[in-house]
């Protein structure tokens, strides 16, 4: 995977590049990142890339051309029609789907804005898609990149040290994770559900799908509603909820 981060702050995204699995990616290989920053591109003495906006009104509006330019060498930097996604509130909802979609990719150019926003005529000429982590502002898209990059490698293929780990995370079948437990048996009076304990396979299976399912019903319902059920969980989701009014009376 070959990406490439337009930023007028490089040096936030470089900072998650070189920790964790991020870091062990970049020294294996399996992802490469080149960092722009526009103002290596403005034309003028005082490096300027934002001006005030048209029409008035609060903030600045960073400027077309030196981002024009420094996406142009950013796409060189990564494989041919690799996409150019600009990260912006008003971007569609990034999510796991939208990040294994990214990681079949060979490559892709994330353009992190500032201030107010950018030149709409950038955004229509040189943005293929936008994308947003969520409904609230940032300061700037550097977290956002970040973010879209630490939840796209780990999905790369050598990037895990466990490649299971991957398909066992929360919302890689659609729901959330199921509870997780370590040694000791008993932590703060509370012992381990002693089902993880028995060594029956079958059963610790059937355990986490039906706590995966429980806690996405209690937590994120609407998750349940965007996905069929088929017999078997919908049987395991029955029994969840048949054991909680039981435990209610």
């Amino acid at each position: 995977m070959h990406a490439a981060v337009v930023s007028l702050f490089p040096e936030l995204v470089a900072m998650s590049l070189d920790v964790g699995v991020t870091a062990r990616a970049m020294r294996s290989g399996v992802l490469s990142c080149q960092l722009l920053n526009p103002r290596d591109y403005a034309s003028d003495e005082r490096n300027s890339v934002d001006d005030r906006p048209f029409g008035g009104g609060p903030g600045m509006v960073m400027m077309f051309e030196p981002l024009r330019r420094a996406t142009e060498d950013a796409k060189a930097e990564v494989p041919a029609h690799s996409p150019v996604i600009g990260l912006s509130p008003q971007g569609q909802r990034f999510d796991q789907r939208l990040a294994e979609e990214l990681a079949a990719l060979p490559g892709f150019v994330l353009v992190a804005a500032r201030y107010e926003g950018v030149d709409e005529r950038f955004l229509a000429s040189e943005v293929d898609r936008e994308l947003s982590i969520g409904d609230y502002v940032l300061t700037g898209g550097e977290l956002a990149a970040m973010v879209v990059i630490d939840a796209v490698t780990r999905l790369l293929p050598g990037a895990l040290g466990n490649p299971q780990s991957a398909l066992a995370e929360s919302y890689e079948a659609g729901l959330l994770d199921w509870p997780q437990y370590t040694r000791p048996d008993v932590a703060g009076g509370v012992a381990v559900p002693p089902v993880l304990l028995s060594g029956d396979h079958g059963a610790v299976a059937r355990w986490r799908r039906q706590e995966a399912l429980r806690r996405t019903w209690q937590r994120r319902p609407d998750l349940l509603l965007e996905r069929p059920l088929d017999a078997v969980d919908r049987k395991l989701l029955a029994d969840c909820l048949a054991e909680e009014r039981a435990t209610a009376t």
